[in-house]
Parts: structure tokens; sequence; C-alpha cells
């Protein structure tokens, strides 16, 4: 969820710059416009401290402050996290790419604006995880943090344009409420207990924490590949999109814990195996949807990096393979 923090910021900044009366935001001038300049900047700057700050107090504050140190954690979450990495790194550049060209500036100066955006923001986060005890600097989520951002740079400096575009969903899960015993058999806890800790159980906190919900997909606009895009008749707005998941997430590394008072539990592995999930499914490009409404317009290109619920194909390492009739 900490990512998230600082990719709000960036959606508040482009809502606060749409408000000007004088801005046209649908329109990028042909040249610098220092009011538009103005007003990014300023209100990505302010945004950004600010979330930075609330980063830290609501999430670093609570654990100890120690020397900068790194942590591996290459092979934690089925390696969940680094997907959000990837997308998020993808989404900072795509959108702060897009707030440099609605400012007039060169396209040349728009990418290098994008790609610093991308890598400073998550640079941040990755600073803050260096002095906390709990965390450390991860080496693994820079280079997913690196590949996002080149996955964004790639496509502008080969198409100009984003023909794979990242996006999130989040399946709605229900846990168990078998009891499990700890170790020593002392006390008891659930699947649905160990989940909430983890994860929270308000719709907002498990759509940005919960592995086992959370589906990363590339969603890759079919129209744009087509060798007669400029006559083709078939619709701009359909994607077809893969996604990624995993399922029975109860650690980091394995599905054993200890809880506050130093009980551990340990999840049967026949019962509760940790699995990864592939979807294939259809999207809609909400940007290449027909519209004269400004308005729709703007909304479209806010809410884009969601995933459309579709019929989705599911191939895990389970070795089943399930049809979803609608999946999100």
């Amino acid at each position: 969820m900490k990512r998230f923090f600082i990719l709000t910021a960036l959606f508040f900044a482009t809502t606060l710059a749409a408000q000007s009366p004088r801005l046209h935001l649908l329109e990028n001038p042909d040249t610098l416009n220092k009011n538009r300049l103005f007003i990014s900047a300023g209100s990505g700057i302010a945004i950004y401290s600010g979330f930075s700050i609330a980063l830290w107090n609501s999430w670093y504050k609570q654990s100890e402050i120690e020397g900068f140190h790194t942590f591996d954690d290459a092979k934690e979450w089925n390696q969940m996290d680094k997907a959000g990495h990837f997308y998020t790194a993808w989404l900072e550049g795509h959108y702060a790419y897009q707030g440099a060209m609605w400012t007039g500036m060169k396209r040349r100066n728009a990418l290098i604006t994008g790609a610093a955006v991308s890598v400073g923001l998550q640079a941040t986060i990755e600073v803050m995880d260096g002095f906390s005890a709990d965390w450390g600097f991860s080496w693994s989520d820079m280079v997913a943090n690196g590949l996002g951002t080149g996955f964004w740079l790639t496509q502008e400096l080969i198409w100009e344009e984003q023909r794979f575009k990242m996006k999130v969903s989040a399946h709605p899960q229900s846990y168990p409420n078998t009891p499990i015993s700890s170790v020593d058999g002392g006390t008891t806890t659930t699947p649905n207990e160990r989940a909430i800790d983890l994860y929270g159980d308000s719709f907002a906190t498990t759509f940005f924490k919960d592995y086992n919900q959370q589906t990363t997909w590339v969603s890759a606009n079919i129209h744009s590949f087509l060798p007669n895009r400029t006559t083709s008749k078939f619709p701009k707005w359909l994607n077809v999109a893969v996604g990624y998941g995993s399922n029975n997430l109860y650690g980091g590394f394995t599905n054993s814990w200890k809880d506050e008072a130093g009980n551990k539990f340990v999840l049967d592995d026949d019962l509760y195996p940790r699995y990864r999930q592939f979807y294939l499914s259809l999207d809609i490009e909400l940007t290449k949807i027909p519209t004269k409404s400004r308005f729709l317009k703007a909304l479209f290109g806010v809410v884009n990096w969601i995933k459309i619920p579709a019929p989705t194909l599911e191939l895990n390492t389970l070795g089943k393979v399930e049809f979803h009739p609608i999946y999100w």
C-alpha cells in the first residue's frame, strides 16, 4: 500500500491542474505555457511533499528507525509486490509525461521528466524502507521499478504511444474461519483473522494491500497493431489483457507467523498451498471510447489504470484451468 500514497498524489495533482477555467485540459499547447507549468509543478511538489510526510507518519513512524540497510525480499509474496512496483513505476512515468506534455514542454524534455518522476517517486519509498527496522532498501524492488519505467519509456520511443498499458484489479476474496491451533496448542486463530491482520478489512485497504485479491495486468490495444489501422473498422477500444496473481499468501515467504503474544502458527501446505495465477481476458481501452464530452475524456483518462471486469481464463500452478464468466 505504501507506493499508492505517492501514486495518489499524482492523481490529485492532475485533478488540481484541470480545475483552472483558463486551461483546456485535453489540448496540449505548441509552446511552453508558463501558467500550466507553474500549476503542474507547484501542485505536484506540494502534494508529493504532503503525501511523503503522511506516508512517513502513517507507515514508518510506527516502526523503529535505524541506520540505512538493505533487505533481500526478491522471493517474498510470490513476487506480487514486484508486479506492483513494475505497475506503479509505469503508471507514474505515464501520468508524469502526460502532465509535462500538457504544459507544452518539448517531447524530449517531457520524456526525461516522466522517467525522472517515476524513478524519483519509487526511490523515495525505497530510501524510507532503508531506514526502517521492519524493512530495508530492496535492490529487487529497484529493479522492478526500473523495468516498469523502462517499459513505459521504450514504448514512447518506439511508437510514441502506449500500446501496452498496465492495469490492476482486485477480485473479492473470502477467507475461511476454520480454527487453527498454535504450534504449542495454547491458542487458536483463523485464516480470516490472519488476513485481516495482514491486509485489513475495508475495501480501500484490501484493494491496495491484499495480494490474494490483486491482479496486475498488461492490457494490449489490438487496433494499434493492425497494419491498416487508419481505415480499419475494428473497435479501437477493445483490448486483450494478460494478468498475474497469487493466492493463499498468509505471509511474505511462508504461511507461518507469530501473533503479538508470541504464539506461532503454521498453515498446512496441503490445505493452503501458495500458488500463482495467470489470466487471459478482454479489456476496454477507455481513452479510445468515442465521446465529445471533455469531462468523460478526462474521467476515462484518470481511471484507465483499472482493469474492466470481463470473461477471463485462468491457468494456475496447481495445474487447474478455470473459466470466470466475469472476473475483476
